[in-house]
């Protein structure tokens, strides 16, 4: 039965549509955090990602400067084998102080295991499962998150669905300069990213810049470590990371990005360096959509994916996922302004329930490449079934219930007729040696 529908829709076929009556729902108001008395140990903000093979990175924060920097873990509750030593920052911004950060790397870890740990010898037991080592896995996909109410029913969505690794494309705490929000957006997300890792890339609500006074990112920096060191990049801001048969590349949409950049460079070094046998699925994530129908931020991706499209067209590059337009969208395989079989699929997801309301206006009449869009809230999940084969939906948060409104089979570029294994080393080589 499974071979039917892999084969019956091994390629775009449909797009479910929304209901002609439906009505889009009106923003709702930030959510309130009471203030709350903890001990000045106790870890807060806990949150998990991936740090390279087989290993993974718990943050937190704590108000104790002497607290200390270690995660003990094991694989039975309260029974702690093994002992990971972090390291700890923290940062000034203007008159606020941030607690003490902290960052351990625990592993080797065993795949598609529970871990149960404990964040500098006290506080309360967290657990964690990591991903599988081979398919199928499940991505959840939500960006431009804030703290609003339906940030909270994107959240309650994105729980119940059975994913092991959250792609966020930029925009979490909408703190913009008010550092107390980096704090309650942290308690807010760590039920779900204290459990299954939490991968992210920056967008413009992250740069915090007073000129001369304060580096621009240095809230996310300080907070959400990212592999970066591990993926040979010199930047919190653009990084690369391997799970279960996926390549995933996540890029800064406000860092340098020409083709004199360390970005660029760093991104020829990483593209080279992927090996399709291994990893048959090749991602990218970034803020500042390329393709986009929506009235919102037209033509502010252009001069990135002036410089960048072809270096990802080449490498064949099977999605990119987008945040910034506050609504969703999905595109043909599109390069260079137009549809391409041989492009990678653009799906816009900035939609996971900021303060700023959803984009409804979209141009008219819509472009050719265009499959799918609506303004809504909602999330995306992300099913890589095997090598050839992965599954999209997308769920928009209608009356509180996650709504499947868009699906679609994808079929992954490695294994199709776009270019003969010849062709496809020649116009990779070509691209990455030219300077």
């Amino acid at each position: 039965m499974e071979r039917t529908l892999l084969v019956t829709f091994s390629v775009i076929l449909f797009a479910s549509v929304a209901a002609d009556d439906y009505v889009r729902p009106k923003p709702r108001q930030a959510l309130q955090f009471p203030w709350q008395q903890k001990s000045t140990s106790q870890p807060e903000q806990v949150h998990i990602s991936l740090a390279g093979d087989k290993h993974m990175r718990v943050s937190w924060v704590t108000n104790d400067k002497s607290s200390p920097s270690f995660v003990e873990y094991g694989t039975s509750p309260g029974k702690y084998s093994f002992l990971g030593q972090g390291e700890s920052t923290s940062y000034s911004y203007i008159f606020y102080r941030s607690g003490k950060i902290h960052h351990a790397v625990i592993g080797p870890l065993e795949p598609d295991t529970v871990y149960y740990y404990r964040c500098g010898g006290g506080g309360p037991e967290f657990h964690l499962k990591t991903p599988p080592s081979r398919f199928p896995i499940t991505f959840a996909v939500a960006g431009d998150l804030g703290q609003t109410g339906w940030t909270k029913s994107t959240l309650d969505h994105i729980d119940q669905c059975k994913y092991e690794v959250h792609l966020l494309p930029g925009d979490l705490s909408y703190a913009d300069y008010m550092q107390h929000k980096w704090d309650t957006f942290g308690e807010l997300v760590q039920p779900l990213a204290s459990v299954r890792p939490w991968m992210v890339t920056q967008g413009n609500h992250e740069k915090e810049n007073i000129p001369f006074v304060v580096d621009e990112f240095v809230s996310y920096n300080s907070r959400w470590k990212m592999p970066y060191a591990e993926s040979g990049s010199n930047s919190n801001l653009y990084y690369s990371f391997e799970v279960a048969g996926v390549h995933v590349i996540m890029l800064g949409s406000y860092t340098d990005y020409d083709r004199y950049s360390d970005q660029y460079n760093w991104l020829k070094g990483d593209l080279a360096k992927v090996d399709r046998e291994r990893t048959p699925w090749l991602i990218a994530l970034f803020h500042v959509p390329w393709y986009n129908s929506n009235d919102a931020h037209q033509n502010e991706g252009d001069g990135m994916m002036a410089e960048m499209e072809p270096l990802l067209y080449a490498s064949g590059v099977d999605i990119v996922f987008t945040g910034h337009v506050h609504a969703y969208e999905r595109t043909k395989r599109v390069n260079n302004g137009r549809s391409d079989p041989c492009g990678p699929v653009h799906i816009t997801i900035g939609d996971g329930g900021n303060r700023e309301g959803l984009a409804r206006k979209y141009k008219d009449p819509s472009p050719e490449w265009s499959v799918f869009r609506e303004a809504s809230f909602g999330h995306g999940e992300l099913q890589m079934v095997n090598s050839t084969h992965a599954h999209w939906t997308w769920h928009r948060n209608d009356d509180d219930e996650p709504t499947k409104s868009d699906e679609v089979w994808l079929t992954s570029l490695v294994n199709s007729g776009c270019w003969t294994e010849k062709k496809w080393n020649e116009n990779l080589r070509k691209m990455l040696m030219e300077p």
